[in-house]
Parts: C-alpha cells; structure tokens; sequence
C-alpha cells in the first residue's frame, strides 16, 4: 500500500472511530471533545495506534483554519440581538479577564515549575483564554439553553477572547526569544501599538469584509452548491487577509460570520447546515491532531505541577477574573459562580503552546505538557458537569424543540417574504387546532396544501392533517414563530421541566393583552384590552405574583417568567397546557371584573368562618375527652 493510500485510511478511519465513540460516549454524559482528544492520544506513538507525529507547525497551520472555520461558524449562529446584549460582559472578560486569568495562573506556574516570571507569564498566556469549539459545543449539547444573559455572554467571551491570549503568548514569546525580559516603557509602547492593531483592525476588516461577502454572494449568480463554498472561501480570505496585515484574523473571521448570518441573503440554509457539518469535521480533526502532538509518557513527570496549576486556573483565577468583570453588570451570584465554572479550555490552549515549541523557547515542552493537562483537566471536570452546574443553578432552560421538517425556497432578496415548505407533524400545534385559530404572524399566508398527492382547496380547508405538505410565505421576522408552529411538540419531556421554564413562546410583560388574544383567540374583558400583559396577569391572579404563576385563557396559559421591581416584566405562553380544574376557573374569575374583589373577600370570609369551626370542634374533643379521662 502507497503512503497516500495508507493516509487516507488511516485518517477515514480515525474520523469514523471518533463519531461512533461519540454516540457511546453521549449515553454516559462525556464530552465529545475529551473523546477525540483521547482517541488521538490512543492513536499516537504511546498507544495502540503507534502513529509517530511531532510537526508542531503544521499541527499551528492547521489549527489556525481549523479554528477559523469554527469561530466563522459560530459567528453564522450568533443573532445580532444576542451580541449586542451581551457584547461588553463579553468584552470585559475577553480583555481584563484574560489579563487577570494569564497573570494569575502565571503567578502559580512560576511557583509550582521553578520559572522566571515571563515564562510563567507565557504558561498563564497559553492556557488563559476559554475555547470556541468547547464553548459553542458544550453550551449546545442535546439542544440545551441557558437563560440570559449568561449564554450569549460565555459564547461571546470565546469568539472574542482569543485575540488578547494570542498577544500576549508572542508578547511574551517575543521577550524570551530576544533576550529583553525586562520590559522598558519603548517595549510596552510597542505592545500597546501591535494590541490595538490587532483589535482594531480585525474589527474593522471583519465588517467590511462581511459586508462585501453578503454582497457578493446576492449578487453573483451561482449554482446553489456553490453559495456554502464561496461562504467559506470569502470567510478565509478575511481571516487570512487580516492576518497579514497585523490584524487579529480570528476576530475578524467570527465579525464577518456575524454579519453574514444576521443579514438576508441567498442561500442561508444551505450556508448554515454546510458550516454547521464543515465546523464538525474541524473540531474532530483538530482534537485528533492534537491528541496525536502528546507523547503522555512526557506527561507524566510534569503531572503534579501540571494539576495544580490547573487547580489554581479553575478554582482561583477564572473566579477573580469573573468577579472583577462582571460585578458591574449586576450578574448574581448564581451567574457569577456558573459563568465562573465554564471557563471551558479546549484546543486554543494547545495550539498556542505549539508557539514557544515552534519558536525554540527553553522549556517549550514543558509548557506545552502543562497545556494538556489543563484541558484534559478542564474537559472532564468541567465539561462534564455543564448541564449539571447550569441545573443546579437554576439557569437552564427547556432544550429548543425539534426543527420542523422544513424546505427553503429562495425569494428575490427586495422581496422582504421568506417561503418554505414544511411537511405536518402530529405533535405540532397546527396539527392540533383548526386553521381559523391558528396564531400566525401578521402577514402570512398558506399558499397551497398537498395530501395524499392531492392539492386541496386552501380556502374551505378546515384544519391541517399530519403528512400533510404545506407551503407558507410569511415576512421575514415571522419564520421563526412558524417554524415553531409547524415544530413537534416536547411532550412529557417539557411538562417535567420547572413550571416558570415552560411556555414555547415569551412576550415582554408591556405587550398589549388584545393582541395576544386575538392572536392565539383567547377572550378578556373590553375594559381590560389596552392593558399590558403583565399588568392584566398581575390584576387576575388570586395571589402575590410569582415566576411559575399561570392564568388560564381559553385553551392557553399565560405564565410569570420575571419579575422586576413589583413589576411582571416578561410572560410565556404555553399553548398546550395540561388539563387543571383549578386553572379551568381562571376564566369565572376575569369575567367576574369589579365584582372579583367582593368574591375573594366572600372567600376569605368563608374560610375564616370554616377555620374558627374547625378550631372550635377540636377544642371540644379535646375538653370532652379530658372529663372522660377525669
């Protein structure tokens, strides 16, 4: 067999493994990550597979596209409205955090491994920044979702942060290798200038480049194949361009991934599920590769030093680093400790360790065996236990329900209309409710239905039936509420979760309470209708208002979600609520209007009449069992 044919083999074969493993190993909670990472060590000179590999520099090229192709990617699934909430929790934590995290842990490594101090500052710089691929992977894992602005805020963190880790690992690289450790104000001015550079640059080229990319691809008439590709060869023209100039390529690359994946263009499903299957491939490549870079017998005398340092990573620095940025934003102490435990490390630190390898710096090696531990450190204890410190915490949310079985047809952009086709599924809600009281968004439209291979009569067409196939036009800010129209259903699955999580559909509590009910075809009084939702939930219930509350409307339930200041700021709407006779009086009560007051007092009254005879019976048990006994 030729070498590029064993190659080839091999490779296939080592990608295969590490997906069927991942099956295995999703039933007992490991993280994928670790798995690769794992199965490349299995592979590498020291184990089974005896694959001897040690190119540091084409394992730092590789893991450069690799990294840029999934930070590209998870710029594609950041809505705008999410980076702009989150942007300078995020900001502080990619900056000041790295900083605080680098100096920190720096400080333990000079300690632990005998250092100067900015060799120990490169060890803190190597492992100082959270991973992209562990983050995006992790926070995401079976369709999990963390209330905000916690998840927005960690997945932004990690697009953003590995700028300031990449400075100053060569900052730091740059003093050793040229003998200047002591650092004079021109050498701090000249970091100063390459910092800013690089950040300012990587914005602005990520942007324009973006921008441009979103251009050319409404522009350029391509075969559809071709949109995914031109996506990805643009993406590493920006990052590569950049690059070269002296600008952060990676910060760039996630802008530009922004900015396609929040503006219309041609092509947006084929785009996404094309980098969302391409982001897959580079991770378990990556991990591999970097499995196959460790000989673990290196490992092993370095281990002691190696798990305190990442002890003082986990437990001290990401805390004070956390603490320090994040207290001005009023996160509590729940978010505080959760944003604090998911400081995910995962192939970045690696792949900068190949730097002082690659640069010929003393002690290259054992920074980046130090490297490794923390991350396998990191995976299993922290990337273990994600969805269960968010549990725990009472910061997870329901998992998003099953995509709906959808097909995009592309429109003219100046169109402003998104059309689809989605084939009915017997869980979902339009499968369950006549067309007439459907909620659809303003604007949309069912064009045609086809069942059985018959087209039916849209206009005296009662309800829709599971198979059916049905296309829909509607604006573009209305796909998603259709898409969670024509979604199955969760289930038992949701209904298990806690009651304040459950509602498939969140308004803010200022939204008028009419247009709610003649959206989903609930009615409130006419007195009530200019009324908020949370003002009109707030005045309808029997008590205090409280996150988990329901009232009854019609076939649907309005829940409590927030509360702020006395104030109900943000409701849900379960759609498909269980069966409660209590709740099913919830409806008596708003018809009853002023006269709800006078009812309550009656039923206060009635239950202290009830108290005071029941007190007054058992005291006469009591008195009457006593002259028995006497």
């Amino acid at each position: 067999m030729d070498l590029g044919s064993h190659l080839i083999l091999v490779g296939a074969g080592l990608v295969t493994l590490s997906i069927l493993a991942g099956i295995v190993s999703s039933r007992i909670g490991a993280p994928l990550l670790l798995v690769f990472l794992v199965l490349g060590m299995l592979a590498g000179e020291d184990g089974p597979g005896g694959i001897p590999f040690d190119d540091f520099r084409f394992a730092y090229l590789f893991g450069s596209v690799a990294l840029a192709v999934i930070l590209f990617d998870g710029g594609l699934r950041t809505s705008l409205a999410s980076f702009t909430s989150a942007l300078w929790p995020a900001l502080m934590l990619a900056t000041v955090g790295v900083i605080v995290t680098a100096v920190m842990t720096g400080a333990a490594a000079a300690v632990l491994l005998d250092l100067g101090w900015v060799e120990a500052l490169l060890v803190g710089s190597v492992v100082a920044s959270t991973d992209a691929a562990a983050v995006f992977f992790l926070l995401h894992l079976k369709g999990a979702r963390l209330k905000e602005p916690v998840g927005s805020t960690l997945e932004i963190e990690s697009g953003l942060n590995d700028p300031m880790a990449i400075f100053l690992t060569l900052a730091c690289v740059t003093l050793i290798t040229t003998g200047a450790e002591e650092t004079t104000l021109a050498t701090a001015d000249t970091f100063v200038r390459q910092f800013l550079l690089q950040i300012t640059g990587g914005a602005i080229a990520g942007f324009i480049g973006g921008m441009v990319l979103v251009q050319l691809i409404n522009r350029l008439p391509l075969a559809s194949g071709l949109y995914a590709i031109f996506a990805l060869s643009g993406a590493l023209m920006i990052f590569g361009g950049t690059q070269e100039f002296g600008g952060s390529g990676f910060l760039a690359v996630y802008i530009a991934g922004l900015i396609v994946g929040n503006r219309r263009h041609r092509g947006t499903l084929l785009i996404a599920r094309f980098h969302d299957g391409l982001s897959w491939l580079c991770q378990i490549a990556m991990f591999l590769m970097l499995g196959l870079l460790v000989t673990p017998s290196r490992l092993i005398p370095l281990l002691i030093p190696a798990l305190a340092i990442a002890a003082v990573l986990i437990f001290v620095s990401r805390p004070l680093a956390v603490l320090l940025c994040l207290l001005p934003f009023r996160f509590n102490r729940r978010e505080l400790a959760f944003v604090s435990w998911v400081g995910l490390r995962g192939a970045v630190p690696i792949f900068l360790a190949t730097i002082p390898v690659i640069a010929g710096v003393d002690h290259a090696q054992e920074i980046f065996a130090v490297a490794y531990v923390v991350v396998l450190v990191s995976l299993v204890m922290q990337g273990w236990t994600v969805t269960l410190a968010a549990r725990r915490l009472g910061l997870d949310l329901p998992p998003r329900p099953d995509p709906p079985m959808r097909s995009e047809i592309d429109l003219p952009i100046e169109s402003d209309r998104d059309m689809a086709a989605y084939t009915v599924q017997s869980t979902s809600m339009v499968a369950r409710r006549p067309l007439a009281r459907l909620p659809l968004p303003e604007g949309t439209a069912i064009l045609s239905v086809l069942r059985d291979g018959a087209m039916q009569d849209v206009t005296s067409l009662i309800r829709l039936l599971p198979g059916d196939y049905v296309l829909v036009i509607t604006r573009r800010d209305g796909m998603a509420t259709v898409d969670r129209l024509f979604a199955p259903r969760a289930g038992r699955a949701l209904r298990s979760l806690p009651e304040e999580q459950v509602g498939q559909f969140t308004f803010a509590g200022d939204t008028p309470i009419a247009v709610l009910a003649d959206q989903y075809g609930f009615r409130v009084p006419d007195t009530a209708r200019e009324m908020g939702a949370g003002a009109f939930l707030a005045s309808h219930l029997w008590r205090a208002p409280a996150a988990g509350i329901r009232l009854r409307l019609g076939d649907v339930e309005l829940v409590v979600r927030r509360i702020e200041d006395d104030r109900i700021t943000s409701i849900s709407l379960d759609v498909a609520p269980a069966p409660s006779f209590a709740r099913g009086l919830d409806g008596l009560v708003i018809q009853l209007g002023p006269a709800r007051a006078a009812v309550r007092a009656a039923v206060k009254g009635v239950r202290r009449a009830l108290g005071r005879i029941f007190e007054t019976a058992c005291a006469r048990l009591v008195r009457g069992k006593a002259e028995d006994g006497g």
